[in-house]
């Protein structure tokens, strides 16, 4: 199966046409999102059972975010090399290793490795960001805006729909059960990432653009000033994410909000960034993406400032989370996109998996300093405004980005 950087073209397997790879691929990134943006329902009931604070479940939960980060390169790397379907599938074993294991967890430390390393691993393997990788080389470039927005998107419907199912499932059946259940359901990525199998990559198969090596391609990268801006910035995505994914249900429990409430917040994040994220993928064809990027972190930064500034009720915590949501993930196609515009497909999955490394240490500090900061002052209003003060920051670093491909140099004849 001969396809060629950012073409689809005709095979043997004629089902894989792009309608049927940008829907696998959404609800591989369904699947995926929805459990791991659930978890956060599992700090109160784990944490009596076993009389775990919440900087226990926080350290678990952070190392998953920072091993899913770290492992997210790699993962590209090999998805580069090999193609995605190899790493889907084991990163979706892993995944629901992961789960299954956190059901049997009894002490920090199952809980760490269940939670953190499998889980955190799996998704690293699984994840939507392969998903938009696989977009990226096997749909033409006409659809690669709308189908990045839409398995961004397709992410945010498993928050919708995973948050309050997860929470009907404890409440219904126990939180035993509930990871059961999620687990079961990590194995439909197997046959679904079928559609989203890419060719190894063959040396002097392709044009000598798409020859780069590894490291210089990396080299490249990080020489680069305006990805370096977007590395940085992106940190600042994975530290807020994290942080409202994993305390926002706590946070609202203590302030009388039932953990119903705290599960159709959560699942109004979802839904309303499937407005963003389309929207985003569509208006990132119109106008700068540099700018799209900076009104985002600064429309988050301004969100959480009147959050926190009234008292927390139903109506104001729905709101938070509808406008949270149209911000939530939102990034991520804006942000891909610039990595493939400056340097192309050929290590997009590399790439954007070193850009994700920063998001994800970003994701740990959040969940980790919100669990430790919690545990010291019994408040979580210092990571609140550290949220506000990184999305400001954000907001300016993106704004010098060159959105333009990096210029490299043509080899002449002798």
């Amino acid at each position: 199966m001969a396809v060629t950087t950012g073409e689809l073209r005709p095979t043997s397997a004629t089902w894989r046409t792009p309608l049927v790879i940008i829907i696998c691929g959404c609800a591989i990134a369904l699947l995926s999102f929805g459990p791991r943006s659930s978890l956060g329902f599992f700090v109160q009931p784990m944490g009596r059972e076993f009389a775990w604070g919440r900087d226990v479940f926080g350290l678990a939960l952070a190392l998953q975010n920072l091993l899913w980060g770290l492992g997210q390169p790699f993962a590209g790397a090999i998805a580069d090399r090999f193609g995605v379907l190899r790493v889907m599938v084991v990163g979706a074993l892993l995944y629901a290793a992961g789960l299954l294991l956190m059901r049997y967890s009894t002490t920090p430390l199952s809980l760490n490795i269940g939670a953190g390393v499998l889980i955190g691993f799996g998704l690293s393997g699984s994840s939507f960001n392969l998903v938009l990788s696989a977009f990226s080389k096997l749909l033409p470039p006409e659809r690669r805006g709308i189908a990045l927005g839409a398995g961004t998107a397709a992410g945010s419907f498993g928050q919708f729909l995973f948050a309050p199912f997860g929470v009907a499932l404890i409440d219904n059946f126990g939180w035993q059960t509930a990871l059961v259940v999620f687990g079961a359901l990590m194995l439909l990525i197997l046959p679904l990432s079928l559609a989203l199998s890419t060719p190894r990559a063959e040396t002097g198969a392709a044009p000598a653009a798409d020859q780069q090596s590894f490291k210089t391609a990396l080299a490249e990268a990080f020489g680069h000033r305006s990805y370096v801006l977007l590395v940085l910035g992106f940190f600042t995505c994975g530290f807020q994410l994290a942080f409202i994914t994993v305390h926002l249900p706590a946070y609202l429990a203590d302030r009388g909000i039932p953990a119903s409430t705290g599960g159709w917040v959560i699942a109004a994040i979802g839904l309303f960034n499937i407005v963003g994220s389309l929207s985003v993928g569509w208006l990132q064809n119109l106008f700068p993406k540099r700018y799209i990027l900076s009104l985002i972190y600064f429309t988050r930064a301004l969100s959480t400032i009147a959050f926190i500034s009234f008292p927390i009720t139903t109506f104001s915590a729905i709101a938070f989370g509808a406008i949270s949501g149209l911000t939530w993930l939102s990034t991520v196609p804006p942000t891909s996109a610039l990595v493939a515009l400056m340097f192309g497909t050929r290590w997009f999955a590399t790439l954007y998996g070193f850009a994700f490394v920063s998001h994800q240490v970003g994701g740990f500090l959040g969940v980790w300093l919100g669990g430790i900061v919690f545990e010291h002052y019994g408040s979580y209003t210092p990571i609140w405004w550290l949220s506000v003060l990184f999305g400001v920051l954000s907001a300016l670093i993106n704004l010098p980005i060159v959105e333009a491909p990096v210029a490299r140099a043509v080899a002449r004849p002798a």
